[in-house]
């Protein structure tokens, strides 16, 4: 084993096979272990070397496919990609139980995003913002000179505003450039245009810029989805007052509608993670939004109609596109886009919506009636079996025992599949 150290001279410079090797040699993995990581399954290696730095090998997660999906009229199949069970499974029982009343309608409010300029060291920050908007028209020229590619596809500068921030430094003042991304999720645009804007800004006040970055609190580009689940199909009155008095809980108690929402991002990141999207991009936009009141809460509403029918709806910001990064270069977010009709950004951002929601209705029928951990566990028996060295026929074998005992863990499975090996 070589010396075990993290400084590895020259090391991005290796193609990814000597990585391994030059890795493998100061960590002792075995040769079994170098095999594992030069396997990158259905991404080539050579691909995945192009999208991130010093490339060892791939991840996979498995991806799986919800069904019974009704979106706006369109029979939908969508891929998820997760660890964690139950999830996928939780979107399928969810539209079907919609299914007799419609299906899940959704909307978008477009797709603007704000690109920030910060501005500061101004005596009269009050003077710079208005000469900041009086050059509106050099702003927006500026801006689509950037983009001229984005400019033929329809989209480009849209608006401007300016803010005057009181911070501890002292006052800033903060530029915000409104594109129209179009199909792309915007972000390479949005940040170039600032920079490009930024010396302007700096000349025509005064002033000193610093950063120059979207943000992803992308309030401008919210999507929406609804949905009427009929007390026929959820189990009565109730389990429907049950998964109120659940919501309740969630809108008035930050700590429980941390959960709520992780809940709803189980399914919006697995979509946008199957679709080569940036999960950390919607996940932080969508916990800013939740918390825009002052407090914390949850991204859902839930209520009932006229007729007693338990009614849900879910809004906040989605920034995903279908141009540039991981979406376009990954064979499998290809596939994904392929296999769930998304032909614009727009539609798959309804489509994660709709996945949001439905993920959101299954966990809190689960919380009103069964409790969270009865069908989880008995999903993720089958990990536990696994974990407990099952292979092939003895995986089923020991996770029905375990769901039959209902005591879901690694020892007891050890114990099962001893006795089955016997």
């Amino acid at each position: 084993m070589a010396e075990k150290t993290s400084r590895i001279a020259g090391f991005y410079k290796l193609p990814p096979e000597e990585r391994v090797a030059r890795v493998a040699e100061i960590a002792g993995l075995d040769e079994a272990a170098q095999a594992h990581l030069r396997n990158t399954g259905n991404l080539d290696a050579a691909a995945a070397d192009a999208m991130i730095e010093n490339v060892i090998g791939t991840m996979n997660i498995p991806l799986g496919v919800a069904t019974n999906l009704i979106i706006d009229g369109e029979e939908t199949l969508v891929p998820m990609a997760t660890e964690e069970s139950s999830v996928v499974a939780a979107v399928s029982n969810a539209a079907r139980q919609c299914r007799d009343s419609g299906g899940i309608t959704t909307s978008t409010s477009g797709a603007l995003m704000i690109a920030q300029v910060q501005l500061v060291n101004v005596a009269n920050p009050e003077y710079a913002r208005l000469q900041i908007l009086e050059h509106r028209a050099e702003i927006k020229a500026i801006c689509d000179d950037t983009d001229p590619v984005l400019l033929r596809h329809g989209g480009g500068f849209r608006d401007l505003e300016v803010r005057v921030l009181e911070g501890r430094r002292g006052p800033m003042v903060v530029t915000h450039l409104i594109v129209d991304t179009g199909d792309a999720m915007g972000a390479n645009a949005v940040n170039s245009m600032a920079e490009a804007v930024a010396p302007s800004i700096a000349s025509w006040t005064g002033g000193q810029t610093y950063l120059r970055i979207l943000s992803n609190l992308a309030d401008r580009r919210l999507v929406r989805a609804r949905a009427t689940w009929t007390l026929d199909a959820i189990g009565g009155e109730g389990v429907r007052d049950g998964m109120l008095a659940a919501f309740d809980f969630a809108d008035v108690d930050p700590y429980r509608a941390a959960t709520h929402n992780k809940g709803i991002m189980n399914g919006v990141s697995a979509v946008t993670l199957a679709t080569g999207n940036d999960t950390r991009a919607v996940e932080s936009g969508a916990h800013a939004y939740a918390a825009q009141s002052g407090q914390y809460r949850p991204l859902t509403r839930w209520e009932q109609d006229a007729d007693g029918n338990l009614t849900g709806v879910l809004e906040m910001p989605l920034a995903v596109g279908l141009i540039g990064g991981a979406t376009r270069s990954h064979p499998t977010a290809q596939l994904c886009l392929e296999i769930m009709g998304a032909r614009t950004a727009e539609r798959l951002s309804r489509t994660i919506a709709a996945v949001g929601l439905a993920q959101n209705f299954s966990a809190l029928k689960a919380l009103a009636t069964t409790g969270i951990q009865k069908g989880h566990m008995a999903l993720h028996a089958k990990n536990i079996a696994v974990m407990a060295g099952a292979t092939g026929d003895e995986v089923e074998a020991v996770s029905a025992e375990l769901v039959k005992a209902g005591t879901v863990r690694v020892d007891v499975a050890e114990e099962i599949l001893q006795r089955l090996r016997q």
